[in-house]
């Protein structure tokens, strides 16, 4: 077996899927027992094996299901198997093709394969449940080399080849271009909404600011004042959002945000002031007005009932209405990318794209009016808008279809939006801990990690944090301080560093897939943009707290902008909290306040 057929019948060991040895209340092995579809394309089509016990058990489950075998024998009494692997890996039907085993096969002495290519054929027909195997799980006893191999070639579907990259590139183009235009804005999936937003700080903003952002698990509120010369003075404070509000309705979640800012406003000797505020509110947002904004969808894990199509802003003025207790001005809101974008530029002029990867991921940019053909605002003379792309939901149309992995169908098949913001799910912080836990799984059931034992917490869906890749990644070259740390906290004691090592590596592959996808969507923006230099202001966990993404994202982007054009990229200093302050001093900066005749 050649390595592309290994990384095949890797692929087919479906995590959720149990590939079954049905055990049967006999004393022999069926005749009919089929074999698993991978051995036998594998072998060719050649005939099954059938092993015979030499001492007899007596079971209590059940005969093996007629849809577990999909398995079709030209003849229905031989016992060779005719099988053909779909041309993508995939087993048929959903089901796995397995044979039926009885309990005397557990006590058979456990085969022997010539090279890891020949085991990954006959991880086909090995059961893989959460409870303790009785017998050690087929590779548990392969060659340390072995194992990386297997690793190796499973993770190979998340790496992306220059062609791939290329082609994305291409594509994230294409769908900014359908969002800019009118005709096509409506069926666009990088919707690329118009900010209102037409103005840059120019270091004149003075006086004390509110801001509020609500984008993630937590909510802040914060009070800044904008002092000479870049100098500002900020207090904020951060509040949970528990569960039930994240489910709950509108009204809970806005009321809630209101409780807060009144509490704020009294610890901070405030409460009595009447102050501008900006509001950064981080998901998917219609807008028709600087301070008028209709939520389009909810996106992190909310699904609060009675926002989408309401305008958030009037939603926010009402709750705080309904206590009446504060005087507040909601000078703008914004999404927590151009509050980055508007944070960078307070204090480097050339910011022109803002960029988040944390809990999500999304882009903001510079745009010339001529191009935002939704923009409604032209007429004012001001030449340039800023565009909030909302590249999150790129490939909700099956654009990314072709560099999709099984993890990635199987983490959006398991999220609150299954469907929905394909292209974040493969980047954020929100999910990357569970791409490379899918993964890791995937190499336990075979036996290629940690001798196939699992722990319950390995195998509870979202236990392994995004923090956690940070961390791994974090040690030298082979040190594994960090990973063992974290497998501990998994409840894996055992772990050798070979162990480790393919951990890391299986983090690797996911991360660094992440960077070099935000990294073909920042090059496409600065080659749209065509401006000698840009500096692209970040924020977001996953960039602040991964040690490579960084480099990662400046080697990528290196590779794909135009000849001639340079960038660097400029972590944001609360871009979020800041920069919706920065928002609403902007609007209330002088040149800004329409003149009274």
């Amino acid at each position: 077996m050649n390595n592309k057929d290994l990384n095949v019948a890797m692929q087919n060991v479906s995590i959720n899927n149990e590939c079954c040895l049905k055990t049967t209340k006999t004393t022999a092995m069926s005749p009919n027992g089929c074999c698993s579809s991978a051995a036998a394309a594998a072998a060719g089509g050649a005939c099954c094996q059938q092993r015979t016990a030499s001492s007899q058990t007596t079971s209590t489950s059940s005969s093996p299901s007629p849809s577990c075998c999909n398995a079709k024998s030209s003849n229905a009494t031989s016992p060779c198997c005719n099988v053909s692997l779909p041309p993508n890996g995939a087993t048929a039907n959903g089901h796995c093709h397995c044979r039926s085993q009885d309990e005397t096969d557990k006590s058979a002495v456990p085969m022997a394969f010539a090279s890891a290519a020949e085991g990954v054929a006959s991880l086909m027909s090995h059961k893989t449940t959460n409870t303790p195997p009785t017998a050690a799980p087929p590779f548990a006893s392969a060659s340390v080399a072995e194992k990386r191999k297997m690793v190796h070639e499973l993770c190979q579907q998340l790496i992306l080849t220059d062609e791939q990259i290329n082609e994305l590139t291409y594509r994230i183009l294409h769908e900014i271009k359908r969002g800019l235009a009118k005709d096509t804005h409506a069926k666009a999936n990088v919707k690329c909404f118009v900010t209102y937003v037409q103005d840059l700080p120019n270091g004149n903003e003075r006086g004390k600011f509110l801001a509020l952002d609500l984008g993630g698990t937590n909510f802040r509120v914060l009070l800044i004042h904008l002092k000479e010369e870049h100098d500002f003075q900020m207090e904020s404070r951060i509040y949970a959002i528990p569960q039930h509000i994240m489910l709950g309705s509108g009204t809970q979640l806005f009321d809630h945000i209101a409780e807060c800012l009144a509490n704020f406003m009294n610890e901070h000797n405030v409460y009595k002031e009447r102050l501008p505020l900006g509001f950064t509110f981080s998901f998917p947002l219609t807008q028709l007005g600087l301070t008028k904004g209709l939520l389009v969808t909810w996106t992190k894990g909310f699904n609060c009932a009675g926002v989408v199509n309401e305008d958030v802003v009037q939603l926010l003025k009402d709750a705080i209405a309904r206590r009446g207790d504060v005087q507040i001005d909601v000078c703008a809101i914004l999404n927590d990318t151009t509050g980055t974008l508007m944070s960078c530029a307070w204090k480097n002029h050339s910011c022109k794209i803002g960029l988040i990867v944390g809990t999500g991921s999304n882009a903001c940019y510079v745009e010339r009016v001529e191009e935002a053909e939704m923009f409604d605002g032209a007429s004012n003379g001001k030449p340039h808008v800023l565009i909030n792309t909302e590249w999150g939901a790129f490939g909700d149309n099956g654009a990314l279809d072709f560099v999709r992995t099984e993890f990635d169908e199987e983490v959006d098949r398991h999220s609150i939006n299954p469907g929905k913001q394909v292209f974040e799910k493969m980047i954020s912080g929100m999910y990357m801990g569970e791409l490379v836990r899918l993964a890791i799984v995937k190499m336990v059931k075979a036996g290629v990690l940690f001798k196939g034992q699992d722990s319950d917490v390995l195998m509870t869906r979202g236990q392994f944090f995004t923090k956690y890749v940070s961390e791994i990644e974090a040690d030298e070259p082979g040190v594994y301080t960090n990973c063992h740390l974290v497998l501990e906290e998994l409840g894996l004691n055992n772990a050798t560093d070979e162990d480790c090592a393919n951990v890391r590596y299986i983090c690797e592959c996911v991360s660094k897939r992440a960077a070099h996808l935000v990294s073909c969507g920042i090059a496409c923006l600065i080659n749209k943009m065509n401006e000698p230099h840009v500096t692209v202001g970040v924020d977001g966990s996953v960039y602040r707290f991964h040690p490579k993404f960084h480099n990662l994202m400046v080697e990528k982007i290196s590779q794909l902008v135009k000849p001639g054009i340079t960038f660097d990229l400029m972590l944001s200093e609360d871009g979020s909290g800041r920069g919706a302050a920065l928002v609403a001093a902007v609007a209330c900066r002088e040149d800004n306040v329409p003149k009274k005749h």
